[in-house]
């Protein structure tokens, strides 16, 4: 696997625009006989996805937050190296929750794969995943844990630098007010003032910024306004 880890390298630091880069990957994949990947971005606020899953299996795996069910990411925040799983393995899991998982996985033919996940910035982990239809996996070598983590940290970097559109994305909803109270924060207001302007009470302006950032698992007001104007809320 060294070879494909290079050329996953190569492909990272050769692609001149997101598109390229999206359409080298899945070549990519088959070439190491992988059925498809999924590229997922962990953060507390927006985890997202890069992938070419099933559209379908990727919008419910987001609309029912199944981070938080996936063995797979659980073992990728214990084990932080590359390692291989497979569906054969359900007979060790206890929880009926991670066995549905997996088997509504496999019906859409993600049985067995490849995770590679790395750290990334404020300590947050991203992981790239290689997978496929067959029930086990078995590999002729070993992987190569650094060069795994080293392509696996380029294709996140140029992912980043490219702000690739990504295929799929958890939610976040903030109320209208929310939102509101977070855009005139944005553009320098004190509460004081956005309660005057708005004709609201100081607490109820409180209210709503601080429900904003709960929503936005921001420890700050500016964190909150930075998040969301990136995210595009406000």
């Amino acid at each position: 696997m060294q070879t494909w880890f290079q050329k996953l390298i190569d492909v990272s630091s050769v692609a001149s625009t997101e598109v390229s880069l999206k359409e080298a990957l899945p070549g990519l994949v088959r070439e190491l006989g992988f059925d498809c990947y999924a590229y997922l971005n962990v953060q507390p606020v927006r985890t997202f996805a890069v992938s070419n899953y099933p559209a379908e299996w990727q919008s419910r795996y987001f609309a029912r937050d199944y981070t938080r069910v996936d063995p797979v990411v659980a073992m990728a925040r214990a084990k932080m190296q590359a390692f291989t799983w497979s569906a054969g393995s359900l007979r060790q899991v206890r929880s009926k929750a991670v066995r549905a998982f997996y088997t509504e996985a496999g019906d859409f033919g993600i049985r067995s794969g490849i995770s590679v996940p790395i750290r990334t910035a404020f300590g947050h982990m991203s992981m790239l995943t290689l997978a496929s239809n067959r029930p086990s996996l078995s590999l002729e070598t070993d992987i190569d844990q650094i060069a795994a983590v080293t392509s696996v940290a380029l294709l996140h970097a140029s992912l980043d630098h490219h702000e690739a559109e990504p295929s799929a994305a958890r939610s976040i909803e903030l109320t209208a007010k929310q939102a509101l109270c977070l855009k005139w924060s944005a553009e320098g207001k004190s509460m004081k003032a956005i309660a005057t302007i708005e004709a609201m009470s100081y607490a109820t302006v409180n209210f709503h910024l601080n429900n904003a950032r709960k929503a936005l698992d921001a420890a700050s007001l500016a964190q909150a306004t930075a998040l969301a104007t990136k995210l595009k809320l406000i």
